[in-house]
């Protein structure tokens, strides 16, 4: 009789933050994994449950300061969860010693250094490992992802934003000579754990605020490459992220031109059949429009669609969990693919509603 396999080994790198939290919550109901290793830069604590107390009785493990010779140690896979500039040495000492590592800060998502340095402020320090990197948009390079030894996990805004694009893009349903219009509405905790005046309660409560706008936002080129990438030219995007009064979802509706003698419902037939494999993206019927609620607290993507007749315009929507499909969620989706597990194994919770 074969021994049982045995589970593969999770470490977290940056586990006392919203999607360090997420990734535990998600990975303790997986059933291919076993949580082995949680560290932190900051909140260490003797258990988890001290600095995340919703998982008391749940998780005793540890938050650890992190040491990659002692991850590589106990751990087959790595997700780190760490600001962008803070993950690219903790992903070489790691990848150094053959951990197999999904990042979720942006510094592995951009294929350029240099376009990196212009909007991150500073050189890539990693350039070597660039080239190893696959983008984690599992609906765009699910092929490419299967047994990759480092995924760039890709950020909230471009995960909504490209979503309903992609199936339009990929069957040539647009024209590309003007910028795509894209302004996505977010929760609060994209911003993260840490406390600002800007999402301080009383600042953020009742009020919809832009911000970065005007090409400012560093999720701007991220967006451009995967279009860009998916039309084989360049596509040029306007960009316009906006903070909402809720904690957690995003919804990022696209203005664009459509080719001649495009319908509405050849846009949706056209993403439900580009979609027809995912365990996590849902066309809407037409009439229909996204929700944030309606995927909350799951790894759940609705896309919508209409056609603006008067302005000859495609009005393209999506909608996800920003710390599950737009973090947490797509980067255990990743793992999935990349060990060669079901891709909607541990994600298949439904959403909470209300």
């Amino acid at each position: 009789m074969n021994a049982e396999k045995r589970p593969t080994r999770v470490a977290i790198v940056g586990a006392s933050g919203y999607t360090g939290a997420e990734l535990i919550r998600l990975l303790l109901q997986h059933p291919h994994v076993e949580l082995a290793v949680l560290c932190a830069r900051e909140r260490i604590a003797p258990r988890v449950s001290d600095v995340l107390p919703q998982l008391l009785g749940l998780c005793d493990l540890p938050v650890e300061t992190f040491d990659a010779e002692a991850v590589a140690a106990r751990a087959d896979v790595a997700f780190c969860a760490l600001p962008h500039g803070a993950s690219i040495e903790a992903v070489r000492a790691l990848r150094k010693r053959g951990v197999r590592v999904f990042d979720l800060s942006a510094d592995f998502r951009l294929r350029d250094p240099l376009t990196y340095a212009q909007w991150y402020g500073a050189p890539h320090t990693a350039t070597e490992l660039l080239a190893q990197a696959v983008y984690g948009l599992c609906e765009l390079n699910r092929d490419a992802l299967r047994d990759a030894g480092l995924v760039a996990v890709p950020g909230c805004y471009p995960t909504a934003s490209t979503l309903p694009l992609l199936p339009l893009i990929a069957s040539n349903l647009l024209k590309l000579d003007r910028p795509i219009v894209v302004h996505a509405l977010s929760g609060v905790s994209g911003a993260g754990r840490s406390a600002s005046p800007a999402t301080h309660l009383p600042e953020c409560s009742e009020g919809v605020r832009p911000y970065k706008v005007a090409g400012t936002h560093r999720h701007t080129p991220e967006i451009e490459q995967t279009l860009s990438l998916t039309a084989s030219r360049d596509v040029r995007v306007t960009f316009t992220p906006t903070l909402a009064p809720m904690t957690r979802g995003i919804l990022a509706t696209a203005y664009c031109e459509p080719q001649d003698g495009v319908t509405a419902q050849a846009l949706v037939e056209c993403a439900r059949e580009y979609y027809r494999h995912s365990p996590s993206v849902s066309v809407l019927p037409l009439g229909t429009l996204p929700d944030t609620l309606w995927v909350r607290g799951s790894n759940r993507a609705h896309v919508g669609y209409a056609l603006d007749a008067r302005s000859n315009l495609v009005v393209a929507m999506g909608t996800i969990d920003n710390l599950i499909k737009g973090a947490a969620g797509q980067a255990i989706q990743c793992m999935n693919l990349s060990m060669g597990f079901d891709e909607g194994a541990g994600l298949r919770m439904a959403p909470t509603w209300p």
